[in-house]
């Protein structure tokens, strides 16, 4: 862990939400990589759920987007992995949730999957600049990200 990250483990994204909301207070920068979950079920089971004979209704209620519900004087990063239209999708996710960087990777590019140890990113900037990274180790484009956000600070 680097000086100045602050981790904090969570099981749900109620929980999470909670703990960012104060973890954001005097934060220079929150950088989202989770994909966190858009909805949760509406009665958790506290115990196993036995088979029956009948089917199985599950009802879901919606999270809270806690990207774009998490606002302040901080700089606001989050990410975008995309199989198709990626700066359509990613301007509109930056817009939405009120960013000053998305951070975008085609995934449907092998060189730029979950699985690989490489990415291709495009960043897109809130005043509408655009840079397109080359394929780099993902540490790499790590150290690219942090190095555009520290010129925002």
């Amino acid at each position: 862990v680097s000086f100045g990250v602050d981790i904090k483990y969570t099981e749900t994204a109620l929980e999470m939400f909670a703990a960012l909301r104060e973890a954001v207070k005097g934060a220079d920068a929150l950088i989202m990589t989770a994909a966190v979950a858009d909805y949760r079920p509406e009665k958790p089971a506290v115990d196993k759920i036995k088979k029956g004979a009948e089917g199985l209704d599950l009802h879901l209620v919606a999270n809270p987007d806690i990207l774009a519900s998490l606002q302040g004087d901080f700089i606001k990063v989050g990410f975008a992995a995309e199989s198709r239209d990626l700066m359509i999708n990613a301007v509109k996710k930056m817009t939405d949730k009120n960013l000053d960087i998305i951070a975008a990777n085609d995934i449907s590019q092998p060189d730029s999957t979950f699985g690989s140890d490489t990415t291709r990113l495009t960043l897109f900037f809130k005043n509408g600049r655009v840079e397109e990274l080359p394929l780099l180790k993902k540490q790499e484009a790590a150290a690219r990200l942090l190095d555009e956000i520290s010129g925002l600070l």
